[in-house]
């Protein structure tokens, strides 16, 4: 049997619920009330919403309207630097981390930790951590008669002979003396051996990186490029002898943070000035290593023109294309791959600082005979004299690139094709520091 539906007596049941609970009253009738308050609200901003594009009808900017520039915010030098303040956090790689052993019985010493940036990932801004690709320096940079003939005085000895026009790079002759920078506060001495000369009581570099490069160097240009391989040595930057020697270039290395001093920066300013370059190399591969922000923070301070800055070599740059090994048309990978740009600061137009971070000097702690096969020659000591014991040792572990290829023909000496086209990216490099102000100093009596 069917009860028929009565309208006023269900009511009646709810008036008397609300009658009868206080609380539960009060709370409906907020929460009616708080429906109508916020969900009018967001329907209100989602239906007012401005567009997004700029300089459009109805947009943040109209397209008639101009948009004001920031002021720039000027350069100022510190003297003192807080380098892990600003240090950024390093970016996941997959070679995080590349450790070595502690220093061999022939007193090398290789990066204790490696933890790179990505390959071929240059940061997007220039500041103390930073490095940023710069457009080229301003061409026509004017250069003074007399700054012409000082520069021709301190770098005319380095070509011997052949240094006619139309003369090609392999019939010349120079020679020069390269020393290694000597700065406080870092390993300077990162991929070279060092020891003290018992009768002059001076250090000198037995080994490693730079005598390898030079050795080789003299014996591929068959002693026409005399490059005193057993004369490295360490100068303190702020030394006058760099005046008195007249080197094409200070090779600058290492893997921690430094600080140069006034005299220090002095010195390397009228160095560069003269017609001398920096060639900095990091032997910690990549970008946002400690070296790294130093050495171009420090450079900022040799070189600190607002209108220069540092700018990636181009690929049309003498460097690639009048050179001594015309093969090597770009930069070769230098440790495990690494091949950031080549970055330089310009003088008159002309490298005044060159930055290798691509680490090719741990890469030359490997050495090469002239035929590009790998240098096992030993002393009487039973020791490697052109290589750094524990960079072999643990060759497959922490040097990707450094095993030569099997070779094409059975019986074939095995070619190091990989350290070879870095030996012949180093020996482009210094024929270049070593001819590149020629042009223009020639005119020195015209200017």
């Amino acid at each position: 049997m069917a009860f028929p539906f009565n309208p006023n007596g269900y009511f009646q049941k709810i008036l008397d619920k609300f009658s009868n609970s206080r609380d539960f009253t009060i709370s409906f009738f907020l929460h009616v009330i708080l429906v109508i308050i916020f969900g009018t609200t967001v329907l209100f901003q989602a239906v007012s919403e401005p567009p997004d594009f700029e300089g459009e009808s109805g947009g943040f900017v109209a397209a008639e309207e101009q948009v004001a520039t920031p002021e720039p915010v000027q350069q100022q030098t510190e003297t003192t630097f807080n380098v892990t303040a600003v240090t950024p956090p390093q970016a996941s790689s997959p070679l995080t981390a590349i450790t070595t052993s502690a220093a061999n019985p022939l007193n090398f010493s290789m990066n204790s930790s490696v933890a790179p940036t990505p390959m071929n990932n240059a940061p997007t801004e220039l500041s103390s951590s930073v490095m940023a690709p710069a457009a080229p320096s301003a061409k026509g940079e004017k250069m003074s008669a007399a700054a012409a003939s000082q520069i021709k005085a301190f770098t005319g000895g380095w070509g011997k002979k052949g240094s006619g026009a139309g003369t090609g790079i392999r019939q010349r002759e120079f020679e020069f003396t390269a020393f290694i920078g000597k700065y406080r506060g870092g390993d300077w001495n990162s991929t070279v051996r060092v020891a003290v000369d018992p009768v002059t009581k001076k250090e000198r570099v037995t080994g490693g990186s730079l005598p390898n490069l030079l050795w080789v160097i003299n014996k591929w240009s068959i002693n026409k490029i005399k490059t005193n391989d057993k004369n490295v040595t360490p100068i303190n930057l702020d030394s006058d002898e760099i005046f008195a020697i007249k080197p094409p270039f200070l090779f600058l290395t290492g893997t921690r943070d430094f600080v140069l001093t006034d005299k220090e920066v002095e010195t390397l300013q009228k160095y560069v000035r003269s017609g001398g370059a920096i060639w900095g190399d990091s032997s910690l591969p990549g970008f946002r290593s400690r070296f790294d922000i130093a050495f171009r923070r420090e450079m900022r301070r040799v070189i600190p023109d607002v209108d220069k800055q540092f700018e990636p070599l181009p690929k049309n740059h003498d460097i690639y294309t009048k050179n001594y090994w015309p093969e090597i048309k770009e930069t070769p990978p230098g440790l495990n791959f690494y091949r950031e740009p080549v970055y330089v600061l310009k003088i008159y137009d002309e490298i005044a600082i060159i930055y290798t971070a691509n680490d090719y000097g741990d890469m030359w702690q490997i050495g090469l005979l002239e035929n590009g096969v790998i240098d096992f020659r030993q002393n009487e000591f039973s020791q490697y004299v052109a290589i750094n014991e524990n960079i072999w040792r643990y060759r497959d572990t922490y040097l990707g690139n450094l095993n030569p290829p099997p070779p094409k023909k059975l019986g074939d000496p095995p070619i190091a094709t990989n350290l070879m086209d870095t030996y012949k990216f180093g020996t482009n490099i210094i024929i270049h520091l070593l001819t590149r102000w020629e042009s223009k100093v020639s005119r020195a009596a015209d200017l």
